[in-house]
């Protein structure tokens, strides 16, 4: 009997390591996850950011590959891409790359070669091969405002290569003009004290057109390379806001340029951390390579998406989408979710990310809606649902750092509060999403929800002089502020703030039956937003707001019984894609014109993968998860990953390379599963 207890043991234990995910830790993941995002494209206007991109540090600006068939756009990169209060294109392709014969003075035509393009974790490659020559161009980031370009030229023939080496580029022309710079060339802005410098250490010859629109720019000295050997040549890229940040770096030029090999190796060791921390777990999604791919594409798209502190943003923080004009700042609630994915491989940015919300919050303890490097654009109208404590709470979880719990709870305590003095309208203990100047329009947004159904009546009832309410007690508001004392409870607890703990755990208990009970419609069996003064539900729609109750584990067993046999309906939630924003057999259902009447956002998605998990329904949330993966139009192949989805046909909707899509699939393939 015991050996055969020991038998079975031993293969239960075989089945279960066959299970693991089969990550190699000795695999070079920068070159074994190559080419999970396809960047390939020239910049046709200005203005639009198609096909960006690429860009890494927190840098300001930005790059993608030329496709294959722009054989004229060979040797070098698309763009830069700069990225201030509104994304530009520099030039369709800045520095080209120009080789001529020193013996014939006749250019290496460059169209001719064969070519290979590749876009790895971290830096763009280009590698054109002729019958004399191989060039092999690399472009990464060394610091927050420069990028390297590194030109490797290999001499394939038997005998020695004699050439002149070089640059050519024009500007797209509105409000950009060339000039000579110390080092090499710099682009100003007509607006602005920006500017963008192209150099390296050469004595270089230079001419710009009349017009300063296009220049050539070649290294004086002719270049020898003997049979067999290469020559490397290095050229910086840096995009400064001011005078001072191009002085703070200057004295790294010289090392950034004669010690590329190992920037290189940090750049690969970097990324390889990155990578290997965000496939640091046991989900068994992560066994199939499709999603280690797809990992690696959360991961760049949350980078190329990170800008550094700059102008009035005093903190790191990301993107929602730098292919989006509308995009180019911080949001509150895309940071607190983006945070919960950082943390997972870049813990000092998931912090940072939280700071550079708060640094604006005011002395009532409002957090702005989303913040700008110009702080005339911020918007105080509104704030967004109260995910803040949560972010932090799994930040400490995975970094054990005390004292960013002590610099964050008293600011998540100010902020909870607020909700309660500035979105309670009647004073119950059940709050409403509002606005700060009383327009319906803020108050949406607010939700996050911005068209959602569920507002198509509602009217704005004024708190006080600086807060408003809609009409309606929100159910997933309540849920999530609830979900906020536990998190301020347990955070409270780590503190040793004991006495707070407990308070917060009995306001979390007392809330929870109130929203078990008072949301809840059991005709419908599905949770509801509540008109204020009749206290009458509102089923109007079914939607994300109905599953956060379980989310935040504030719904009982029979309700989420319910709940589940609604989401697991295939004409209702369980879609192609599934958890869309509206139920699909409603009458307004219409993902191609509804931000929120259809399409599928990750986020309450993933919200909802983890609400059938918390009460127990594995097998359904497995299946809509592999759904969520398998039928979203481009995810497993090359394509952006999209800021939400149709859930008919699955086709990708509205902007490309967004965050918190990409911060929702990381989180759903990296989360260790109980």
């Amino acid at each position: 009997m015991k050996n055969k207890n020991l038998y079975i043991l031993l293969l239960f234990l075989l089945v279960l390591s066959s299970c693991q995910p089969q990550i190699d830790k000795q695999v070079d993941l920068q070159e074994d996850l190559a080419n999970a995002l396809n960047i390939q494209g020239i910049p046709q206007a200005q203005h639009k950011l198609e096909p960006f991109g690429f860009s890494d540090m927190g840098a300001w600006h930005g790059y993608s590959l030329p496709s294959k068939d722009s054989t004229s756009y060979y040797g070098g990169f698309s763009g830069p891409l700069t990225m201030k209060m509104w994304g530009q294109w520099l030039s369709k392709s800045l520095c080209q790359l120009e080789i001529t014969d020193a013996n014939s003075m006749t250019a290496i035509d460059l169209t001719k070669a064969s070519a290979e393009l590749n876009y790895k974790p971290g830096k763009l490659e280009q590698t054109l091969e002729l019958e004399a020559l191989s060039i092999n161009l690399s472009l990464i980031f060394v610091s927050d405002r420069t990028a390297l370009i590194q030109t490797k030229i290999t001499n394939k023939d038997n005998k020695t290569q004699n050439l002149f080496v070089g640059w050519k580029g024009e500007l797209f022309p509105k409000n950009l003009s060339l000039s000579q710079s110390e080092k090499g060339l710099q682009i100003d802005f007509k607006d602005g004290d920006e500017f963008f410098l192209i150099h390296n250490e050469s004595d270089k010859s230079i001419q710009i057109s009349p017009d300063k629109q296009s220049y050539q720019m070649f290294i004086k000295d002719k270049q020898d390379i003997t049979s067999g050997k290469s020559l490397e040549i290095n050229l910086l890229h840096s995009y400064y806001f001011n005078q001072e940040e191009a002085a703070k770096e200057s004295e790294q030029y010289a090392n950034w340029l004669s010690q590329n090999d190992q920037l290189f190796a940090d750049n690969k060791l970097r990324w390889n951390t990155y990578l290997s921390n965000a496939l640091d777990s046991e989900n068994p999604l992560l066994n199939k390579k499709e999603n280690q791919k797809l990992t690696a594409k959360c991961v760049q798209t949350l980078m190329t998406n990170w800008r550094s502190p700059a102008g009035d943003l005093q903190h790191s923080g990301v993107f929602p989408s730098a292919a989006y004009q509308g995009f180019y700042g911080f949001w509150s609630w895309d940071s607190w979710k983006q945070a919960v994915a950082l943390v997972r491989f870049n813990p000092e940015l998931a912090k940072s990310n939280l700071r550079s919300m708060f640094q604006y919050q005011d002395d009532m303890g409002m957090v702005a809606d989303c913040v700008y490097f110009d702080p005339k654009e911020n918007n105080w109208r509104d704030t967004k649902a109260p995910l803040a404590s949560w972010a932090v709470l799994e930040i400490y979880k995975a970094t054990s750092d005390l004292e960013f719990v002590k610099e964050m709870y008293p600011k998540l305590v100010k902020y909870h509060k607020w909700w309660y003095q500035y979105r309670d309208h009647d004073q119950n203990g059940l709050c409403e999403y509002g606005s700060t100047d009383g327009t319906l329009i803020a108050a949406k947004w607010e939700s996050g929800m911005d068209n959602a159904v569920r507002f198509d009546d509602s009217k704005m009832l004024k708190n006080n002089k600086n807060g408003w309410s809609m009409n309606q007690e929100s159910v997933d508001l309540n849920a999530y502020l609830q979900a906020e004392k536990e998190d301020l409870a347990e955070l409270a607890s780590i503190l040793g703030n004991s006495n707070e703990a407990e308070l917060y755990k009995q306001d979390a208990n007392k809330l929870k039956q109130r929203v078990s009970s008072d949301f809840w419609d059991e005709t419908t069996g599905f949770f509801y937003d509540r008109e204020i003064i009749s206290g009458k539900l509102l089923t109007v729609q079914q939607g994300p707001e109905g599953w956060i109750p379980l989310y935040t584990g504030v719904a009982t067993e029979g309700q989420a019984k319910k709940v589940t046999s609604i989401l697991m309906d295939t004409t209702k939630f369980a879609t192609k894609v599934p958890f869309p924003t509206l139920v699909a057999d409603h009458k307004k259902f219409n993902p191609l014109k509804g931000y929120w009447r259809g399409p599928v956002w990750l986020d309450q998605a993933y919200f909802g993968i983890k609400s059938l998990e918390l009460y127990g329904y594995t097998k359904e949330a497995d299946l809509l998860s592999q759904k969520l993966l398998q039928n979203a139009e481009g995810l497993l192949q090359d394509a952006p990953i999209r800021e939400n989805y149709h859930p008919i046909s699955g086709k990708g909707l509205n902007a490309n390379h967004f965050s918190w899509s990409a911060a929702h699939y990381l989180m759903l393939l990296s989360d260790d599963k109980n």
